[in-house]
């Protein structure tokens, strides 16, 4: 992996122009009479910490923090939250517990044969799986609020010309 060089490394300030960590479409720049910055495109405004080279998105709490390091953006954290392993263990265990339940029991007890609805419990075990999934991807999308509708406006734009 190539290094940056710290020579090519910008300071994070007020009066430069960088991408919106939000939508990752926009530009954020100094909001005037303020002391605040703003992106063009989704309109998010952030409080700046120059010293610690931070940027604030104080409009959903807690409130997530970007760092600069030179480049780019770091990572979203949200302030005051430490996200362990922890986490991620019980997502696993809340897609995949309920799933291997239903399955469990659609395997030892299977509908006879000549039933209408001998696919209903292979189904449900599916839509067991799908749905958990899904809410844990929606606590995601909404923790770190990542703007899909930002997204879905940005390709449409870039689509349209």
């Amino acid at each position: 992996m190539m290094r940056r060089s710290k020579i090519l490394a910008t300071s994070f300030d007020y009066q430069g122009a960088y991408p919106c960590p939000v939508c990752r479409v926009g530009k954020i720049t100094r909001m005037p009479l303020m002391e605040a910055m703003a992106c063009d495109f989704c309109q998010e405004i952030f409080t700046v910490n120059l010293e610690q080279q931070q940027l604030k998105m104080p409009s959903r709490q807690p409130p997530l923090i970007w760092r600069w390091n030179g480049f780019s953006w770091t990572e979203a954290q949200l302030e005051g939250v430490e996200l362990g392993w922890g986490y991620g263990l019980a997502a696993i265990a809340f897609i995949f517990l309920p799933t291997t339940l239903i399955g469990i029991v659609a395997y030892n007890f299977p509908p006879t044969p000549h039933e209408f609805i001998t696919w209903l419990p292979y189904i449900w075990t599916i839509l067991t799986f799908l749905l958990h999934l899904a809410i844990i991807l929606w606590i995601c999308i909404e923790v770190y609020q990542i703007p899909i509708a930002a997204y879905l406006r940005a390709i449409n734009r870039w689509r349209n010309g």
